[in-house]
């Protein structure tokens, strides 16, 4: 066991986990306390080091690309002060840092854990539910649905859409960009499809960011509470959610859809059922529609291998599988 206790916060390695705790003081970063506490599996582990400065140094934990669905979020976008995986030493806690450092470097050595990317969230995410504020609007999610409303001085252009509400169905991700200087950030949800992507304080899929302290890092939750929830950037399978079910993707990708609603049309988006006006699906051909089909067949025949892959590693409880397949079996019947 190695324990490091430090006004910045305890970081403790029980030879599996490194468990992190923030500081109570009133210099530890927003993002970091609302965060709290929580573990890092030694698999998750890249690197880590002690730096030394000239009054006391730096502990700094290095994960694996990928394993973090808050660092995958943010782009490593972060701050110094607001990541998690940074530890202030005060000047009387070189030692234990340096001993804190070599008990984690021994255990990576002797359970030959990589280096490298990995192709599945290894750490579990914010809880939900969660509520983020932005400058023009706030954001909630509820584990399924990710649900905007505007405040009164949002743009004109994002008035016009109206509320906004977001299934994971029809997310292919989500961004997050820490402001910087006079550049507004931004937390962007994708949709499925949409090329365009408008300045923050247009793009009627975004909220836009000022400042970092309180409101960003709450956004920044926000995105990696969905991102753990979508598929995997580096996986050819959705991560298995928290709930215990598959976040399925469309077999087909949604419109884009950057043009406001045309008179009262809803404002919502195309997986939700609300295209605006104007951005109707093309009409197919029967060699178009016949070549969709074969596709999603494909698409599913390889979901059901990949399902027992997942099984077969542990990811998915036989529960879990057996309901899943019944509902990838469902829709491959339906798309026959």
């Amino acid at each position: 066991m190695a324990e490091l206790m430090v006004r910045d916060g305890t970081w403790t390695f029980d030879g599996e986990v490194i468990r992190i705790v923030p500081g109570s003081e009133r210099g530890v970063h927003k993002l970091r306390q609302y965060l709290g506490e929580f573990t890092v599996p030694l698999a998750a582990v890249a690197k880590i080091a002690y730096e030394p400065a000239r009054k006391g140094g730096r502990l700094r934990l290095r994960l694996r690309d990928g394993a973090d669905p808050l660092l995958q979020a943010t782009g490593g976008s972060l701050p110094d002060d607001a990541s998690p995986y940074q530890l202030a030493v005060d000047p009387g806690r070189v030692d234990v840092a340096e001993y804190f450092v070599d008990a984690v470097r021994q255990a990576l050595t002797l359970e030959q854990i990589p280096d490298g990317p990995t192709d599945r969230y290894l750490l579990p995410g914010p809880p939900v539910p969660l509520t983020a504020a932005g400058v023009d609007g706030i954001a909630t999610f509820d584990g399924e649905r990710v649900h905007i409303e505007w405040r009164w001085n949002t743009s004109e252009t994002k008035r016009q859409w109206g509320p906004r509400d977001f299934t994971l169905t029809g997310l292919e991700a989500v961004e997050w960009q820490a402001p910087s200087g006079l550049e507004s950030g931004y937390l962007r949800f994708r949709l499925y499809g949409a090329a365009e992507q408008p300045a923050p304080d247009r793009d009627p899929n975004s909220l836009e960011l000022w400042g970092f302290k309180k409101e960003s890092g709450t956004t920044a939750l926000l995105a990696a509470a969905v991102a753990v929830r979508l598929p995997h950037p580096s996986a050819g399978l959705p991560q298995a959610r928290t709930a215990g079910t598959l976040a399925a993707a469309p077999a087909t990708a949604a419109p884009a859809a950057l043009a406001p609603p045309a008179g009262n049309a809803p404002a919502g988006n195309a997986p939700t059922g609300n295209t605006p006006a104007g951005n109707a699906p093309a009409a197919t051909t029967p060699a178009a529609t016949a070549s969709g089909a074969a596709d999603d067949h494909d698409a599913l025949l390889r979901r059901l291998r990949e399902l027992g892959e997942l099984r077969r590693d542990g990811i998915l409880t036989e529960e879990e599988f057996t309901a899943t397949k019944a509902a990838v079996l469902a829709r491959f019947h339906t798309a026959g």
